[in-house]
């Protein structure tokens, strides 16, 4: 990277990274980059008053657990001249999508995972077939969207192997009751094309973040919307109906036709991030005209308590049983 006109720590953004290496773009070049050790500690200062002294670093503690650094960061970073950089800051964040990490023994914590940053939508993508799609899990992907403030739209991929099928008929009644909530829902076929120009129209001029399980067709749509990515496209295990994971670390990708797409690894489990379970009725859009008009007000859980507004609405039939069946299993976590 030339660096004669640039200052030291001048900006870029985060296109990929892998373990240990991120790699920054900045004025249409890509520096592999480490990062400052700084940026892994987690400091505590002095609460004094702050008329009477001035704050100080009391402690540091060595952050081993979240990765300060996300794909889509605008960060500060210097070239060291041989190749290779090194962040010394992340700028501040619009927003970031982030998940609940696994717990890996019992007693112990969670902690954050930020997926991408700086995110102008969230493209929820689930294959027709081959996997089958987990509505449930599209409403931890549409909750988080919608606790970032984010639009979200939904892809169905792989439309070509149901198509004239009973299956379409389901996918069609998926499709119409997630529009009736305000989602907007594409059916698309990397194979004949089907839906890929009204994607493109959705996706140009957003910065957007591509979300969903391993084999449902992410990499095999990106191709499709841009030929010569160079993706790699692996096939579901045949054995077990799981996919692959053909995508193995989180990478920006800019598109000819303008904005840029954010290809993350598939996930089987989405555990949602800093979503509280007393608002979480908020962030399902079919609920929110019926919060505080409950028997007992904002104190309902909308679970077992008589005079519920919202289980009455589900009764009535203008709240799907699955997406309440998704409100009730995502409480119960929170």
């Amino acid at each position: 990277m030339n660096t004669n006109s640039e200052s030291p720590d001048d900006p870029g953004v985060v296109i990929k990274k892998t373990i240990g290496t991120y790699f920054v773009l900045r004025g249409g070049q890509v520096l592999p980059c480490g990062i400052s050790s700084l940026l892994r500690k987690d400091f505590v200062y002095s609460t004094a008053d702050p008329t009477s002294m001035p704050r100080r670093v009391q402690s540091a503690r060595f952050n081993t657990h979240e990765d300060p650094v996300a794909v889509g960061d605008i960060v500060r970073f210097r070239d060291a001249g041989d190749g290779n950089g090194v962040i010394t800051a992340v700028l501040p964040r619009r927003n970031r999508m982030a998940r609940r990490s696994a717990v890996p023994m019992p007693g112990a914590h969670p902690f954050e995972q930020v997926i991408a940053a700086n995110l102008d939508q969230v493209v929820a993508v689930f294959a027709a077939a081959r996997p089958t799609p987990s509505w449930h899990l599209l409403d931890r992907y549409l909750v988080s969207a919608e606790s970032l403030n984010l639009p979200s739209l939904v892809v169905i991929t792989k439309f070509d192997l149901v198509a004239g099928g009973e299956i379409e008929d389901d996918l069609f009644a998926a499709a119409k009751a997630y529009r009736k909530i305000g989602y907007p829902v594409l059916l698309t076929s990397a194979v004949d094309g089907l839906g890929l120009d009204e994607l493109r129209q959705t996706l140009a001029g957003r910065v957007s973040v591509l979300v969903g399980k391993s084999g449902v067709g992410k990499t095999c749509l990106l191709n499709a919307l841009q030929p010569g990515l160079g993706l790699r496209v692996n096939a579901v295990n045949r054995s077990t109906g799981k996919g692959r994971h053909t995508t193995t670390h989180s990478e920006m990708f800019l598109l000819d036709f303008g904005g840029a797409i954010i290809d993350t690894p598939g996930v089987r489990e989405f555990g949602l991030w800093n979503v509280d379970a007393q608002v979480l009725a908020e962030f399902f859009p079919e609920m929110q005209p019926l919060i505080g008009t409950c028997k007992f007000g904002l104190d309902c859980r909308h679970a077992e308590e008589p005079g519920c507004a919202i289980r009455q609405a589900v009764t009535n039939g203008a709240i799907s049983p699955y997406r309440y069946q998704s409100f009730v299993r995502l409480r119960e976590e929170l």
